[in-house]
């Protein structure tokens, strides 16, 4: 069987490559930023913790709800196209969610800034495992450091660029929000021009389909009764649901520690630095069928150590810190690359993407609801951050599983 295959090559593999980075440096500032910000949110809105944690919670539902149809777009609009649509969404969103005026605008945008996240990171998976399918992991490791590196950006920037003085007042949490909006046009345009050069040289490549070869279009039906599907996406569902609690409650959780915002921005914006080692680091680490075979349960394994240091002793918080980073962003990689590894295709790899995705989401955006109504009830820190170990505790088991290799869709 062949299947269509953009191979790197050149200046449009090179333009490629650098679509697919500012493709992913868009997909996290925009929610990353609302964690420094949530009491000056809360200020503004009058809402209680538990609806600050439903504000983190609201583009991870969306993202959890549309993830399924990212398969059926790319497959109506083609993956490119759908793409470039998923990056104007993220645009419009961002712009609608810090509009003055009616509190419906920040509910709405932030909803539509969930669609644009729910298309494009369902499919960037699949991308590079169409255009780059001889170094899916070193490409994971990249994209999944601009993620987090760029999510860092997002968390230490709000706050100051809320402070920065504007006519004798100063910028508000609506005007920072909006600016981490201003790349998106940019990826866009690139996005565009990449993949209009990138068709010219396209090419049939054969490729292997497994031992039964599926109608087309048949796995995004086939994929949600696939047990392998299931285990990966309830791996990235406990990773995901560690990662975005600690996004919107890590700097609140500083500030109730006698941090100023800027200061607890700051010390998210370092755990999501830390991070970008930890993705870049895989792919060097995860060398060897052993490593690859165990990496998936030891990684859960330090972010949990991790996550018990930050709120059973918050003096070493450095360490804590350093090993949850680099644990984290590793995870991250990790949840992301058995997307296209744990698939033979680029179908295939967009269909697992896709129910990945969604259930993956769907269960992350419990988690900084749920913290946040446990910080409210039980008005302390330690029962909202049992939630955080106990997602580690599960992505730990799942882990062990998902390290054999194995691949969906193939019975």
């Amino acid at each position: 069987m062949t299947q269509t295959s953009r191979r790197g090559s050149g200046h449009a593999g090179i333009l490629l490559f650098v679509a697919v980075c500012l493709v992913a440096a868009n997909l996290r500032m925009t929610i990353t930023a609302v964690g420094p910000l949530l009491d000056e949110i809360a200020s503004d809105r009058g809402v209680t913790p538990a609806t600050l944690g439903l504000l983190g919670s609201l583009p991870l539902i969306t993202w959890g709800l549309v993830s399924p149809l990212a398969h059926g777009v790319s497959a109506r609009l083609g993956m490119s196209r759908a793409v470039s649509w998923a990056l104007v969404a993220l645009a419009a969103g961002t712009v609608w969610r810090s509009v003055p005026g009616a509190e419906i605008n920040l509910w709405a945008g932030t909803a539509f800034i969930g669609v644009g996240l729910a298309i494009a990171n369902a499919l960037l998976p699949a991308v590079i495992k169409r255009d780059f399918s001889a170094h899916v992991p070193l490409m994971m490791g990249v994209y999944t450091a601009l993620l987090g590196g760029t999510g860092a950006i997002g968390a230490g920037l709000a706050a100051p660029l809320a402070d920065l003085p504007l006519g004798g007042d100063r910028l508000d949490w609506q005007a920072s929000l909006l600016l981490m909006g201003a790349p998106i046009p940019i990826a866009l345009a690139v996005w565009i021009i990449a993949n209009r050069l990138g068709r010219r040289a396209t090419v049939a490549v054969p490729v292997t389909t497994g031992p039964i070869a599926a109608p087309p279009g048949s796995a995004g039906r086939r994929i949600w009764r696939d047990p392998l599907a299931w285990q990966v996406s309830l791996y990235m569902g406990s990773q995901s649901a560690i990662f975005y609690s600690l996004a919107a409650w890590l700097a609140p959780y500083e500030i109730a520690n006698g941090r100023t915002p800027v200061a607890a921005g700051l010390v998210l914006m370092t755990f999501q630095i830390i991070g970008i080692a930890g993705s870049l680091a895989l792919p060097l680490v995860a060398r060897g069928p052993r490593r690859k075979r165990w990496l998936p349960g030891l990684l859960p394994t330090l972010t949990l150590i991790a996550m018990l240091g930050i709120a059973l002793w918050p003096s070493a918080i450095i360490a804590w810190l350093v090993i949850g980073g680099l644990a984290g962003g590793g995870s991250l990689t990790m949840a992301l690359t058995l997307m296209a590894m744990r698939a033979r295709t680029a179908e295939h790899a967009t269909a697992l993407s896709g129910m990945a995705q969604s259930l993956g989401y769907l269960i992350a955006a419990v988690g900084p609801f749920a913290f946040g109504a446990l910080l409210g009830a039980s008005g302390g820190w330690i029962a909202p951050f049992a939630l955080i170990w106990g997602a580690a505790v599960v992505q730990i088991a799942l882990g062990v599983s998902v390290g054999r290799p194995r691949f969906v869709l193939e019975r």
